[in-house]
């Protein structure tokens, strides 16, 4: 627990960097941990003997860069995604023994990994630099101190298990306490910065603490699904008592999506 604890504070300092410097610092770091994400992913469906195409995903990666540090093109990131999901079905298509598994495995990183970071990134197009790291900040805060509530509570308090056929340590109660956490922390981030900017209404952050959190916590169970298919514990092992990038992510990337939906929103009104 000390490891995971000092790899976590570790890992806060480097988030709070970021996304204080903004900019291309943050887009930088964000697109490597992306970069990450869909390598462990990878990683882990060859290891479990499946085989998925891997160059269309990488071909969306490398050009969504430049789109996204250079242009505020955020809709062209949709059709390369389109391209991307149509390049991988004529390549597993054309196999000589095509399986539709593989085509499902080869979009996976997409979906899970690649939109939502887009969508993260696209936080940094807003006109007020306050907005930016509020809207970025939201996205990582419900979703990581829900993980952490849920951890503690789950541990000293969690005795109902919350889905034993995908994650059999996961609890209700823990599930309940990591979503006060993620309720908190909308709370809490919007008061702090409502002496700054003008903020959203706290009821808003409220229902958004809610339901980022539930979703959150059903794209950490989405992973867990994804790991126990391939076999294995961890993504990675690059974070000493957390595992790889896509172990610490899995949930942000949920959560972004309802984050960014709800920015959408405001953006419309």
């Amino acid at each position: 627990m000390i490891t995971r604890t000092l790899t976590g504070i570790a890992l806060v300092v480097l988030l709070g960097f970021a996304v204080y410097m903004g900019g291309i610092v943050f887009s930088v770091l964000f697109m490597i941990a992306l970069c990450l994400c869909v390598f462990e992913i990878y990683r882990a469906l060859r290891n479990a003997d499946n085989h998925p195409v891997e160059w269309p995903i990488w071909l969306c990666v490398g050009i969504s860069i430049p789109l996204f540090l250079w242009t505020d093109a955020a809709y062209l990131v949709v059709l390369l995604a389109g391209v991307a999901c149509i390049l991988t079905c004529c390549h597993v298509i054309f196999r000589p023994k095509p399986v539709l598994e593989d085509l499902l495995y080869s979009c996976l990183p997409l979906f899970n990994v690649l939109m939502p970071g887009m969508c993260m990134l696209s936080f940094q197009q807003h006109p007020e630099r306050l907005m930016q790291t509020y809207f970025i900040l939201m996205s990582f805060g419900v979703a990581l101190m829900g993980d952490t509530m849920a951890l503690f509570v789950g541990k000293k308090w969690g005795s109902k298990p919350l889905c034993p056929a995908v994650s059999p340590k996961k609890t209700v109660e823990g599930a309940l306490g990591g979503l006060a956490g993620s309720v908190f922390f909308a709370l809490l981030l919007t008061v702090v910065y409502s002496f700054f900017t003008q903020t959203p209404p706290l009821w808003h952050m409220l229902l958004l603490g809610l339901i980022g959190g539930v979703i959150g916590q059903v794209g950490d169970l989405f992973a867990s699904l994804v790991k126990r298919r391939c076999g294995i514990k961890d993504f990675g092992k690059i974070f000493p008592g957390h595992g790889g990038m896509m172990d610490r992510l899995d949930s942000v990337f949920f959560t972004t999506l309802v984050v960014y939906i709800y920015y959408l929103g405001l953006n419309l009104g």
